[in-house]
């Protein structure tokens, strides 16, 4: 059975393009645009890895892998958190916000696919 990855990201062409690359590799994805629904449809889709962009409308990144990670049934998925705006220090708050992974965009397609990888 495929490995189910949920993507956050509220950029329609990098969730395009994520949700491409990851289909093609064999994977079941299920996009979200709206980071207020992320933790229903992981409830719902049961992920093997959430990947989630750090800045989103509406609410924070951050934010969401903190709730992920204080739910007892979503806590062990892993996430690899995708963001911009990757700054001094940035790294270190998203990993202890909960993150597993960390990659600075623009993202390249090889790194991607090994951080997911490494996740999965």
């Amino acid at each position: 059975m495929a490995k189910r990855i949920l993507v956050v990201e509220d950029n329609d062409l990098n969730r395009k393009l994520f949700c491409d690359v990851l289909t093609a590799g064999g994977f079941a994805v299920a996009p979200v645009a709206d980071g207020l629904e992320a933790i229903d449809k992981a409830r719902e889709f049961v992920p093997n890895l959430v990947i989630m962009d750090i800045q989103l409308p509406n609410v924070s990144g951050l934010d969401l892998i903190a709730q992920l990670k204080a739910d007892a049934a979503l806590r062990a998925i892993p996430v690899l958190a995708v963001t911009a705006y990757a700054g001094k220090g940035d790294e270190e708050r998203i990993r202890d916000a909960g993150a597993e992974g960390y990659l600075a965009k623009p993202v390249s397609i090889g790194p991607f696919m090994r951080a997911v990888s490494a996740l999965l």
